[in-house]
């Protein structure tokens, strides 16, 4: 009989305790502020030292190749044939989509001119276990820095 007394708080304790502990998780990934430590699901994150990323220098090559590829070549569409010339990937950030999706900022030079290298904003969407790589935009950057 005394068994039985104890058995229906045991069974609550037991039912409430998955509660509380999801609750704590789920604080413990709530931004604060505008400059939250917790992630925001599906946000986009700065990749670091993009310059000595291979991954990511590797993917802005292969979005200047397709660019070319799709006969867009040229920085303006002028002069096919030519075509852009990868230099670096100079700003990157990651987003989790179904996969990771890259938006790359592109330094590239004109084929026909060493010295008119132009930025450019490509969007690559990257499956690891498929595996497959698209190149989903790639444009002139609205801001051209002078590199």
């Amino acid at each position: 009989m005394a068994s039985k007394q104890y058995a229906v708080p045991l069974v609550l304790v037991l039912l409430l305790l998955p509660v509380s502990s999801a609750r704590l998780s789920d604080e413990q990934w709530r931004p604060e502020g505008r400059g939250g430590a917790g992630r925001m699901v599906g946000g986009r994150t700065d990749v670091e030292d993009v310059e000595g990323n291979r991954e990511v220098q590797e993917l802005g090559l292969f979005c200047v190749l397709e660019h070319n590829r799709q006969g867009s070549g040229g920085s303006g569409g002028g002069g096919a044939g030519h075509g852009l010339v990868f230099s670096r990937v100079v700003a990157a950030q990651t987003q989790v989509v179904s996969g990771i999706k890259y938006y790359l900022r592109i330094a590239a030079r004109d084929g026909r001119d060493a010295d008119d290298v132009q930025a450019f904003d490509a969007v690559v969407v990257v499956k690891a276990w498929v595996p497959s790589r698209v190149m989903v935009s790639f444009v002139p950057a609205a801001e051209q820095p002078g590199y």
